[in-house]
């Protein structure tokens, strides 16, 4: 089981978790697709659930902020030194705040904000609560990737503001992808995908990953529980996936890496 103690790298997509109507709701599924055991937070953390995986935490569940309209959506939050000093950077380099750094009680301190291509994203300054303290297995997040209406833009966005390395691994015309790293040899820690290769209308938005056992059975347990199916299961040299929209309308992926098929791209 990979573990995690204390704060993460800065850039390193850190925590994940879902804003939705009906917090008791996503708690049923959750807990039931992917086994988590899922604590109640101190009163005043205003209902935020806690999903722990053999006692370390895996992901949150929050419900909507009050006056603030917005669709159910999973939210990746990447790693800061200072959510006051990166906040700054998001600006300059063209992004938008649209929460401005507050402390999270004594566990951290964060942001809400948006690329220039209009992708949502958080910003966690790790204290009492450094994140994610369990990945890359059965039920916790293994992989955070930005999908963007302009791919070149994105990539500067952040390198600007978090200093991310790229590796381009699509083909350059009909995939185009990047992985992003923290250094210029360093380990790829999640990717940039070019939304206007695919069909339809495609807003920029960041897709949290999750890892399963089984990507067919994780699949019918979720559609069982009432979630819609969006695509999948699809076999990939990265592991047989699907995408999934929970029944409050947040989407996520799911994958199986263990199950590949096919070589991965060239610097993948």
């Amino acid at each position: 089981m990979p573990t995690h103690d204390g704060s993460w790298p800065q850039g390193t997509p850190c925590w994940v978790d879902c804003q939705v109507d009906d917090p008791a709701r996503a708690r049923e599924f959750y807990g039931a697709l992917f086994g988590w055991e899922i604590e109640d937070s101190p009163p005043e953390a205003g209902g935020y659930l806690m999903a722990m995986r053999n006692g370390r935490a895996a992901a949150g569940i929050g419900p909507k902020p009050e006056g603030m309209p917005m669709p159910s959506v999973w939210t990746t939050y990447l790693a800061a030194d200072s959510a006051d000093a990166i906040g700054q950077k998001v600006g300059a380099a063209g992004g938008a705040l649209m929460m401005k750094p507050f402390d999270v009680l004594d566990v951290g301190r964060m942001f809400v904000g948006a690329d220039p291509t209009g992708a949502v994203f958080g910003v966690w300054e790790a204290k009492a609560h450094g994140g994610a303290g369990v990945y890359n297995e059965h039920g916790a997040y293994c992989w955070n990737e930005l999908h963007t209406s302009d791919y070149k833009q994105a990539q500067e966005f952040y390198a600007d503001v978090f200093g991310w390395h790229y590796i381009e691994i699509g083909d350059g015309e009909h995939f185009v992808y990047s992985t992003f790293s923290l250094t210029q040899d360093g380990d790829a820690v999640g990717g940039v995908n070019d939304s206007t290769k695919m069909p339809g209308d495609n807003p920029s938005y960041w897709l949290a990953w999750f890892q399963v056992d089984n990507t067919d059975e994780a699949l019918a347990k979720a559609g069982d529980l009432g979630a819609t199916v969006m695509s999948g299961p699809d076999d990939s040299p990265f592991g047989r996936m699907g995408i999934v929209q929970g029944p409050q309308g947040e989407v996520f992926g799911i994958i199986d890496p263990t199950t590949t098929v096919g070589e991965p791209p060239s610097g993948a």
